[in-house]
């Protein structure tokens, strides 16, 4: 059974940093393409990046510049330094990688961590 577990959420001020972690655990032959979401209050789950397993990154206009996308390909594990951190950023942060196991290869999703940006 694959699984995916965030960790390294909590509670900063603006101006701030965080580093989130994802790490994969399971019986995975190989993960593709990771993927960071977020969740504020009320709104939908949006893309903020994402990292191909070659090492390909695309960020959401609104985190570029401040967010840094990277993988340890060795820990199955994908990290997200978000840097400058405004209150905007607030929101539960989703992991999300397509994963192949002996089953074939799908979508996995964490449980998600909380990041609250606030004096």
């Amino acid at each position: 059974q694959v699984q995916l577990v965030e960790s390294g959420g909590g509670l900063v001020q603006p101006g701030g940093s965080l580093r989130l972690s994802c790490a994969a655990s399971g019986s995975i032959f190989n993960i593709y393409s990771m993927y960071w979401y977020r969740q504020a209050p009320g709104k939908q789950r949006d893309l903020v990046a994402v990292i191909t397993n070659a090492g390909n990154t695309n960020y959401a206009d609104s985190v570029k510049g401040r967010f840094t996308i990277s993988r340890d390909n060795t820990k199955n594990t994908a990290y997200l330094q978000m840097n400058s951190l405004k209150p905007e950023d607030t929101a539960v942060y989703y992991c999300n990688a397509n994963i192949e196991t002996s089953r074939g290869s799908r979508i996995y999703w964490g449980q998600g961590t909380q990041v609250t940006v606030s004096s």
